[in-house]
């Protein structure tokens, strides 16, 4: 997955609470079976004015002129400002999937589900909780200045405001170094890929016969 270190970028706000994961990322595009293509459906029903089904070229769609993400000042926002218990309900691993594909690199709530925050970090999203009276003056700010950009330094643990006051932030540190690094659980196996190869083969050597390409 891809890592993050230091990342600046446009913040959106999404003033709601209890954003669950069919409204991030509607139900009936869970019938793929690939982990791709999920961005352009992002918030679906709130995105659009008509109904999205898998398969529909974006283009070819009604956005709503109202929701945060199709208006101007928000294109290209990277950083997501959400309020309380963000990524609620089922616990489907398509909503920090389609959040990351859409183009967010990190989230900014007060809290998250605790499913929904577990799979953030295993696909390459940093989902920051700040206390709400920070979030809450962050909304405030990014509403009257546009282009407002925060900087999220996972290394520090801070969140960087536009003036150069810092935000501090905690994170497991089991989590902040598989982040840095990129390692999702893959990732984190493949570290003892040399010791992998030397167990099977050792293995193969004392028990030939668990070797299916063997032909008998």
């Amino acid at each position: 997955m891809q890592a993050f270190t230091v990342h600046q970028g446009l913040v959106a706000p999404l003033d709601r609470e209890n954003v669950d994961t069919d409204a991030i990322i509607p139900k009936q595009f869970l019938k793929s079976i690939a982990r791709t293509g999920f961005g352009p459906n992002l918030f679906d029903e709130w995105r659009y004015l008509d109904k999205g089904e898998p398969g529909q070229d974006p283009a070819a769609r009604q956005p709503n002129p109202d929701f945060v993400l199709n208006q101007p000042r928000y294109l290209g926002a990277s950083v997501l400002l959400a309020r309380r218990n963000f990524g609620c309900g089922s616990s489907r691993e398509h909503a920090p999937w389609a959040l990351e594909q859409y183009g967010f690199r990190a989230l900014i709530a007060p809290s998250y589900a605790d499913i929904f925050y577990n799979n953030c970090f295993k696909n390459g999203l940093l989902p920051v909780v700040l206390p709400e009276s920070q979030v809450a003056r962050l909304f405030d700010a990014v509403a009257a200045f546009p282009g407002y950009a925060l900087t999220v330094d996972l290394p520090r643990q801070v969140v960087v405001e536009p003036d150069g006051s810092e935000l501090p932030f905690d994170v497991a540190p089991f989590r902040k170094y598989c982040l840095i690094n990129g390692y999702d659980d893959i990732g984190l196996t493949l570290r003892h890929a040399d010791k992998i190869r030397v167990f099977e083969a050792e293995r193969l050597a004392r028990l030939p016969w668990l070797d299916h390409r063997s032909v008998g």
